[in-house]
């Protein structure tokens, strides 16, 4: 596989180790990076196969201003839902190429573990599943790749996981244990689920890799971006010094407010992500969120 991956954050770097083992790949970014086989964003395009692991809240305005048609095959990386619109990236993405021509990767994959190369299993899901099977046939021995059709699934359940991560960051942070932890993973479950199954995605998919898998990687471990800023709304700081202090992009806070704007529109019951909200934007005590949710007296 000729491949180009485009984006050259953790994830980024993280897929380039991975693909390289197997296939010929190069990498850019829109800012020039020192890395092997670093090259021009007009060299990447012109591959045919192409992982996109731009952030999804700039994934609109970068296929504006960089995308030209060739016929080219897209893997998309990203994880979450469109602030501004309530879009999936599937539909963004749809605007500018054929759905048969797009694939999306998911599953428990921490960047920094996969860069060293320990066990992973990734489930790439598409309407062609002969592309997705090229893509997870790409894949270095140390990652098990899985294949699915339900690409709406995939979706929600990268993008609702950083969500329910945040609180679980929350939970651990205000110190209350286990169970609590277990119990909001579990109905975190069941909310992303519901919420996917209202835009058709199946049942079954959020007890995969991408759903269930994912989510308790997440929102369970202090690898987790999404994770470590509900730690950190939990010690009482402000958003803007949380991002600060990550350096990077934590999908679940502009998620975050997708659903809650897509919960309101559509009139669907979104406990966990209306309280995460709350404590983002309206500044919430989380003490009094997480006794809201885990019904605490």
């Amino acid at each position: 596989m000729r491949l180009a991956i485009i984006g050259a954050g953790k994830w980024g770097e993280a897929l380039y180790h991975a693909y390289s083992k197997n296939n010929d790949v190069v990498i850019s970014s829109r800012t020039p990076r020192d890395i092997e086989n670093f090259v021009s964003l007009e060299e990447a395009m012109s591959r045919e196969y192409i992982i996109m692991a731009i952030p999804a809240q700039s994934v609109r305005e970068w296929l504006k201003e960089h995308y030209e048609e060739k016929g080219q095959k897209i893997l998309v990386a990203a994880k979450g839902i469109e602030t501004s619109t309530g879009a999936f990236l599937n539909d963004i993405y749809g605007a500018f190429l054929p759905c048969d021509r797009l694939a999306y990767i998911s599953g428990p994959s921490f960047a920094t573990e996969v860069k060293e190369s320990l066990p992973t299993a990734l489930i790439i899901s598409s309407t062609n599943m002969e592309l997705a099977q090229y893509f997870a046939d790409g894949l270095p021995s140390f990652i098990k790749g899985y294949v699915d059709d339900d690409v709406i699934g995939a979706e929600v359940s990268g993008a609702y996981k950083n969500v329910i991560a945040i609180a679980g960051g929350v939970t651990d942070g205000l110190g209350l244990g286990n169970n609590a932890r277990a119990a909001l993973i579990s109905r975190g479950l069941v909310e992303m689920s519901r919420f996917g199954q209202h835009y058709g995605a199946r049942a079954e998919t959020f007890l995969s890799l991408g759903g269930a898998g994912d989510l308790f990687l997440t929102a369970s471990s202090k690898l987790s971006r999404n994770y470590r800023v509900g730690l950190g709304l939990a010690e009482g700081k402000s958003i803007e010094n949380i991002l600060l202090e990550l350096g990077e992009v934590a999908e679940g806070i502009p998620t975050t407010k997708a659903l809650y704007t897509i919960a309101k529109k559509e009139n669907l019951y979104l406990p966990i992500a209306q309280e995460v909200y709350k404590m983002i934007e309206e500044k919430k005590n989380p003490v009094e969120s997480l006794k809201d949710l885990l019904g605490i007296k």
